[in-house]
């Protein structure tokens, strides 16, 4: 039996899951995406086109796999049209997989998932995307640290009781 990829996401969100407003970051915190690329950087990222269009490049330093239906004209991103076989070409490359948006990139990769790194970030900010619904009771918090406007937690997933 084969057996399954460890699939992390990973995201910035409020309290209410607030994750995003018109295709951008409702918050502004250089520290959080410098949390960000120190985990991603030599691994590989999944996201959708509307991410891969508003981060506006490609991620360097890590393999970039965007899951859309349209043509991805970028030679250095490889694109698929869902994603099980995004996934899979990311089980064939090897290093961590990262899914970092947006929210059906989340959706997709949430019951897989068998890791989380949120931010929490604090305040309340005006947006019209959210993170999909999910139980904190099935995780298990790993590790903590507070910054400047929000506090990352990383979360590893409860093994299910038989």
């Amino acid at each position: 039996m084969t057996r399954k990829p460890d699939i992390h996401i990973i995201v910035a969100m409020t309290s209410d899951l607030l994750i995003g407003n018109a295709g951008k970051l409702p918050w502004t915190l250089p520290e959080d995406l410098h949390l960000f690329k120190k985990k991603t950087i030599g691994n590989t990222v999944i996201m959708g086109r509307k991410t891969y269009t508003g981060i506006g490049k490609v991620l360097a330093d890590r393999n970039n796999i965007v899951i859309t239906s349209k043509t991805v004209t970028d030679n250095s991103v490889e694109s698929f049209s869902s994603f099980d076989e995004g996934v899979r070409r990311a089980v064939d490359i090897g290093a961590k997989i990262f899914c970092i948006g947006g929210r059906e990139i989340f959706a997709a990769a949430l019951p897989l998932a068998t890791e989380l790194h949120i931010s929490w970030v604090e305040g309340d900010y005006e947006g019209n995307t959210y993170f999909p619904g999910f139980n904190l009771d099935n995780w298990q918090e790993t590790n903590r640290s507070c910054h400047a406007g929000f506090t990352h937690i990383s979360y590893k997933r409860k093994r299910r009781q038989n």
